[in-house]
């Protein structure tokens, strides 16, 4: 099965830019109450993903970084380049299963590589799930 049955669209996904400071991806992590956050490039490209646990030991490992200068600091330096690796929409499900046992989502991007949206894996395994369920 194609994963665009899977997809989660990107106007659903909480993302940032890669010229975010590292108050705005906590502000948006509180407002959307998420641990993770997509990051694109300014040609709406995946970039990669920036965790609450980044942040923090980034700001950890800059002791003289004080918390009214976060509003100045990029996340550049610190997002996770490919931890999750992007692929593309015209991939088949079984082929991606594999890459995401230690992941809660594989980024998804079109023909041009522009972010389009997310597979998660707890869609998949509902899906197996069901199917399995049903084919009894």
């Amino acid at each position: 099965m194609n994963v665009a049955f899977f997809l989660t669209p990107k106007k659903q996904v909480v993302y940032a830019k890669l010229t975010s400071t590292i108050r705005q991806i906590f502000e948006r992590m509180r407002y959307y109450n998420c641990m993770q956050i997509i990051i694109l490039n300014n040609k709406g490209e995946y970039a990669g993903v920036i965790s609450k646990d980044d942040l923090i030991a980034k700001i950890t490992a800059s002791p003289k970084l004080e918390f009214k200068d976060l509003n100045k600091v990029g996340i550049f330096d610190i997002v996770k380049h490919m931890i999750n690796k992007p692929i593309g929409i015209d991939c088949e499900i079984e082929e991606v299963e594999n890459s995401m046992k230690n992941k809660n989502f594989l980024p998804v991007v079109d023909d041009n590589n522009v972010f389009i949206g997310i597979v998660k894996k707890e869609d998949i395994i509902n899906y197996k799930n069901s199917y399995i369920q049903y084919s009894y």
